[in-house]
């Protein structure tokens, strides 16, 4: 290299912000090299001839620091409303053709509509969009529409005065004011009432809110990004939602695909959040075994990315080892045709040697999500236990908000909370609350 040594490779490297981890080999093996080239960023060093070895753990280790920085540069990126597409690296067909619609949208203020099941990243791409258009940076302020209490939507999504009703004690200015300038996501729009879905029409269609209590109406200029689980068009004609405001939502509709659909992007997403959970729980994980890996791929991962995220996040707290193996994924595994469990034998001792006392467990795996219908002496249990089972189950999952619950259970609020009042399940909605 001519005019340009090692060293000098590296300075251009990182005056260019490239970020590649670089190993630097060289025959000469000084500790003031060394330092030069750490000094220099240099992720490891090693002296000719090196072993082939040496240099697979070597590149090994780069790999992996590469990837949890990549990770960490993510979710800063995140944080700071400058997520790009390039953060949604994928090898599906299917997602690519999302990407690529994703990226025209970006470049204009149109409203988008994000089509998908839950968890399959619909607020992720939504922050991909603001990060590669000319609101990058800006606020990026999200509503989740099927947690808001019916009394309270169009106080938090509008704002109110102070006093404009009994407990607001102090003015609040509404998402859209908090999101102006920068892009407003309403999640889960299909949970909106038919009352606030006028509002919001409204909204969209003058630049402009009315909170409640004002006398004048507050200019917002934001841009609009809705998400749905459910089939919009469906709603509409059931008369669940309103197909003005549909129209005005869904004029540039995109679907995302669900994990089951884009297996070529199990196993990079399953890298990168191992690389983020490891360093949280301070494990040194090098990676998955193959037959971890192929029992990754071939579930169908019903939770999509956020099922994936939250198995990956339990298998890194479960390993004792130095990488994850099928032992990690007991759930998985008995839903996975070909794949098994397997418990190490019970040792064997000398004849006549005293051996530890052993205890058997007995391990039953079953969906968090499922419910007995029997007891423990095989009789079917009373309606009033798997009724209060059942309410304790959506205050925990909607997080004690009580309009959500009842709205789920097809109950109403009053006869929702003398049936917490009947089952002795009051204490326990005031803590979720809390």
């Amino acid at each position: 290299m001519p005019g340009l040594d090692g060293l000098g490779v590296l300075g251009k490297l990182r005056e260019a912000q490239i970020e590649t981890p670089v190993i630097v080999q060289t025959a000469h093996g000084s500790i003031e090299a060394v330092v030069q080239a750490m000094r220099a960023g240099a992720i490891d060093f090693v002296v000719k001839p090196v072993g082939a070895e040496r240099l697979q753990v070597s590149i090994k280790n780069a790999m992996r620091v590469d990837s949890l920085e990549d990770e960490i540069r993510r979710m800063r990126r995140r944080a700071s409303g400058t997520l790009s597409f390039r953060d949604l690296a994928t090898k599906s067909p299917d997602m690519t053709r999302v990407i690529r619609l994703a990226e025209r949208a970006a470049k204009s203020n149109i409203p988008v509509l994000i089509e998908g099941e839950s968890g399959v990243g619909k607020e992720v791409l939504a922050r991909a969009i603001q990060g590669s258009s000319d609101r990058k940076g800006k606020p990026f302020v999200t509503v989740n529409c099927g947690a808001i209490p019916d009394n309270l939507v169009e106080s938090i999504l509008f704002g109110h005065e102070k006093g404009a009703f009994t407990g607001a004690t102090e003015r609040h200015v509404g998402k859209f004011v908090e999101a102006s300038g920068g892009t407003l996501f309403l999640d889960e729009i299909g949970e909106l009432p038919l009352d606030a879905q006028v509002k919001l029409l409204r909204a969209i269609q003058e630049g402009e809110v009315d909170p409640v209590g004002a006398k004048k109406s507050v200019r917002v200029d934001i841009r609009l990004i809705s998400a749905t689980n459910k089939s919009l068009l469906d709603l509409v004609k059931e008369g669940r939602f309103r197909e003005d405001l549909y129209y005005r939502l869904n004029v540039f509709p995109m679907t995302l695909p669900p994990l089951r659909a884009r297996r070529e992007d199990i196993a990079d997403l399953a890298r990168s959040f191992l690389a983020r959970f490891a360093a949280e729980e301070g494990k040194r994980l090098r990676g998955f075994s193959a037959e971890a890996l192929a029992l990754l791929v071939r579930y169908d991962w019903p939770g999509n990315v956020r099922q994936l995220e939250n198995a990956l996040f339990r298998a890194v707290v479960l390993a004792d080892g130095d990488e994850i193996t099928v032992a990690e994924f007991p759930q998985i595994a008995t839903q996975v045709e070909g794949f098994e469990v397997r418990i190490p034998p019970a040792p064997v001792f000398a004849e006549g040697a005293p051996g530890p006392v052993r205890e058997i467990v007995r391990v039953e795996v079953r969906d968090p999500h499922s419910i007995s219908l029997v007891d423990d002496t095989g009789d079917v249990r009373k309606l009033e236990e798997l009724e209060a089972e059942i309410i304790r189950f959506a205050l925990q999952h909607y997080r004690g908000h009580m309009s959500a619950v009842s709205r789920r259970l097809g109950i109403g609020r009053s006869t929702l909370y003398r049936k917490l009042k009947d089952l002795g399940l009051e204490t326990e909605s005031e803590a979720d609350a809390a």
